[in-house]
This record gives structure tokens, C-alpha cells and sequence, in this order.
């Protein structure tokens, strides 16, 4: 498994409207093969942002990759560029291998 995340520092007075953007943004990535979950999670409060970030399980790494270079990712990223005012410099991207999974 495979689980890939991006962190938004989303400034404060625009989480609203960040999760407004993610909740009517069409992912489908329930058509993508390997796709297994994602999740929006919205973390701590800081002075001047609100932590989110991202959260997709894939079956594998190639998975990932996949659809990374997929015509449903462009879809889905098409207006990314339109929302950046709602946070504070790009998404920083974490990706993880998972080793263990009780």
C-alpha cells in the first residue's frame, strides 16, 4: 500500500472556502484502478494559517503513479491555480510506503 498526502496551510478566515473547493471538486478517483480511500483532514490552528492536508491509500506506489499521469488527474487538478489564494505557498507533498497495517 501507498498513501500520498499534500499539506495546505490554508489561511486563517479561508478554511470554509478551502473545504468548499475539495467537497465540490470532482476527483474521481473512484474510476482510478488502485484508488482504495481519501480524506480531507484539517489539523491545528496556527496565527496566520489552519494545517489540512490530503490523504489517499493506493494499492501500490505504481498505482499512484498512474494516476498521477492520468487524464482524471488533470481533470481533477485543472483549477487548482485558481484557489491559491486560500493558503500559503504550494502543498507540500509527503508520500509513504506502508510497512505495517494491523
Amino acid at each position: 500500500m501507498y498513501i500520498a498526502m499534500n499539506r495546505f496551510k490554508v489561511v486563517r478566515g479561508s478554511e470554509g472556502e478551502f473545504e468548499t473547493i475539495w467537497s465540490s471538486r470532482d476527483r474521481r478517483l473512484g474510476e482510478v484502478p488502485g484508488f482504495v480511500q481519501f480524506k480531507l483532514l484539517r489539523g491545528p490552528e496556527q496565527e496566520d494559517h489552519t494545517l489540512f492536508a490530503s490523504h489517499t491509500v493506493w494499492r501500490s506506489y505504481d498505482d499512484f503513479v498512474a494516476w498521477t499521469k492520468s487524464q482524471n488527474f488533470r481533470d481533477a487538478h485543472a483549477n487548482a491555480g485558481n484557489t491559491k489564494a486560500t493558503y500559503l505557498g504550494p502543498p507540500q507533498f509527503e508520500g509513504f510506503e506502508v510497512v505495517l497495517d494491523n
